[in-house]
């Protein structure tokens, strides 16, 4: 089976209290990519270590957009001391023209200088970066036109902006490495993969043809994070069976 990913997120109620025990559980059940979602105090020699030691790899890392705007060179030293080349911008403010333009200001500012240190910079959309915001200003076609930045396309938040997910892979496809392959329902609740209304399965094939990078979030934790991504992780086994 290929290589699978997950977000970290997904096991936050184990993460916020015990980092290498999230590690060791994403690894135990099966996946061999991680994308971080905060490093909770470890410094990038532990960070380093643990992953080592479950024989995973970093994909990347969701990086809040206030530690690059506030500490751009330790946050940049950070990621290759831990040898991850990809930064992703889980959200930031862009509730206006006046916010988006920050945003594409920045970006443009950011972007060369991760590229020198051998770093590419990537965008997280939630479903309002799709829909008009009550100026008119839509993120995702500000961002593609105004700035070269990656998508990291969140597959389920797409689809409840109204917008197929597979259309939009298609259109972004040479901005895209990674994916967020997630399911849920159409009024914004998590679930587990295969168990909620998005196209999971349709994205699922459309991305691996076109050769992107799948990392695996849950919304829920129910009943806990592990069962989430264990749950997601068995519909991958059972897709990969039936291929």
């Amino acid at each position: 089976m290929k290589d699978y990913g997950i977000q970290l997120y997904s096991l936050r109620d184990i993460s916020k209290d015990n980092f290498e025990l999230t590690l060791k559980t994403a690894s135990e059940i099966g996946y061999t990519l991680v994308e971080s979602a905060g490093f909770f105090g470890h410094s990038a020699e532990e960070v380093k270590q643990m992953l080592k030691k479950y024989n995973l790899k970093i994909s990347g890392t969701h990086t809040a957009y206030n530690l690059l705007t506030d500490d751009f060179e330790n946050t940049v030293k950070f990621h290759k001391d831990i040898g991850c080349m990809d930064l992703i911008i889980p959200g930031a403010p862009r509730s206006n023209k006046e916010e988006i333009d920050r945003l594409v200001e920045n970006i443009n500012k950011w972007q060369p200088l991760l590229e020198k240190e051998g770093i590419r910079l990537h965008y997280h959309n939630h479903h309002q970066e799709f829909m008009p915001n009550p100026d008119g200003s839509v993120t995702m076609d500000e961002l593609e036109k105004r700035t070269n930045v990656l998508f990291e396309i969140d597959t389920y938040w797409a689809f409840v902006a109204g917008a197929d997910p597979v259309k939009v892979l298609d259109k972004y496809d040479s901005r895209i490495k990674f994916i967020h392959l997630k399911d849920g329902t159409k009024d914004k609740i998590g679930k587990s993969l295969g168990m909620g209304e998005a196209p999971v399965t349709q994205v699922l094939e459309k991305a691996e043809a076109m050769g992107k990078i799948i990392i695996v979030e849950s919304e829920g934790l129910e009943p806990t994070g592990k069962d989430e991504v264990k749950r997601c992780m068995d519909m991958l086994i059972e897709y990969n069976k039936n291929k």
